[in-house]
């Protein structure tokens, strides 16, 4: 289909228009018509407003006013859409959320399930600052204030693994201010030396009818000490002494030939320590109605013991951190070179 443009000008009687005018003749002849008898084309006149000059329209383009009438659909097909996508976005939004205010809004998540009491005397410490032991241990009875005596307990953090033989550590230390605590003591042993055990101040002596005991249920001691003719028969208790940590052990102390140097040892403020399977070694070292001068000394009697146990095996840098806390405080950082060099003071 082939077109033909023809431009003409507006009569002297009209206004003038502000768009030229264009004249179109566009042939409809087809492939359809072989029956016509004329030979000749026929054509179309059509009228169209421009907005430029008149051009040609090819045969394979749309007509114009047909893409003119097509924009403002396609206009509005998008507005609509843009409208479809906000009304999602504005369903899809969360509802605005209140500031958080109180525990909430600590950054710390364990500081949220933390007492008032707590996050009070914590601000008594510096995070991560690390104290001498003199000031550690005023820093410590500042934040006891419960209605009951804490105890005072150390934690010191080691380059050990205990899943090997040779960097595994247990062994005990005699506190020489005492933990203030009393420890009950039991014995199992046999023939002369119940009697010895009954004069050294044991709580509870026996044989075979203690082990009976035992067996059905009896725990009320702290200490279980017993001699080497007994170990054979105390045996048959590892699966009810062991997980609460009562089974008798060379390594403790609590197997002894001298049973009565052994009670009083105990008696006096002998602990058993060992490291945990991520190699850190709890150990309690006193109470805080103790003075400051018996803790200390309490505390390096402690340290000494743990470095001078230190397992074979153990390589690189033995001490990794060292804390102190009370019961229900929080703990105070260490400074590890101070503390492995500290003498207490001597009293006269």
């Amino acid at each position: 289909m082939a077109a033909t443009a023809l431009s003409f000008s507006p009569p002297l009687s009209s206004p003038p228009s502000p768009k030229p005018t264009c004249l179109f003749l566009i042939s409809s002849s087809s492939s359809s018509s072989s029956s016509s008898s004329s030979s000749l084309p026929s054509f179309a006149l059509q009228i169209i407003q421009s907005r430029t000059l008149c051009r040609p329209i090819l045969s394979r383009k749309p007509y114009p006013q047909f893409a003119v009438a097509a924009a403002p659909a396609e206009a509005v097909l998008v507005e609509e859409d843009q409208n479809e996508a906000d009304v999602a976005a504005a369903v899809d939004s969360p509802p605005p959320t209140k500031p958080k205010t109180g525990k909430a809004a600590l950054p710390l998540k364990r500081d949220r399930r933390r007492s008032k009491r707590f996050l009070e005397i914590q601000k008594l410490r510096e995070n991560k600052k690390e104290y001498d032991v003199p000031t550690s241990i005023a820093l410590v009875r500042q934040t006891a204030n419960t209605k009951f005596v804490e105890s005072v307990e150390a934690h010191f953090r080691l380059n050990l693994d205990p899943k090997y033989n040779d960097q595994q550590l247990r062994a005990t230390v005699n506190l020489p201010k005492g933990t203030g605590q009393k420890v009950k003591v039991a014995v199992l042993t046999q023939g002369e030396k119940i009697d010895e055990a009954k004069n050294a101040g044991a709580d509870i002596v026996g044989g075979e009818e203690l082990i009976q005991q035992i067996k059905e249920g009896f725990m009320e001691f702290d200490k279980l000490i017993a001699s080497p003719d007994m170990m054979p028969k105390v045996a048959s208790l590892g699966k009810l002494l062991g997980p609460r940590g009562l089974m008798p052990n060379p390594k403790a102390g609590t197997v002894a030939t001298d049973i009565p140097q052994a009670i009083q040892e105990f008696k006096k403020g002998k602990v058993e320590f060992r490291v945990d399977k991520t190699g850190i070694v709890h150990l309690p070292f006193g109470k805080v109605n103790f003075p400051d001068e018996d803790l200390i000394v309490n505390l390096i009697a402690a340290v000494r013991s743990v470095e001078a146990n230190k397992p074979s095996g153990a390589k690189g840098v033995y001490w990794k951190s060292a804390h102190i806390c009370s019961s229900m405080g929080p703990s105070i950082r260490l400074n590890i070179r101070e503390m492995l060099d500290y003498k207490p003071p001597t009293t006269t």
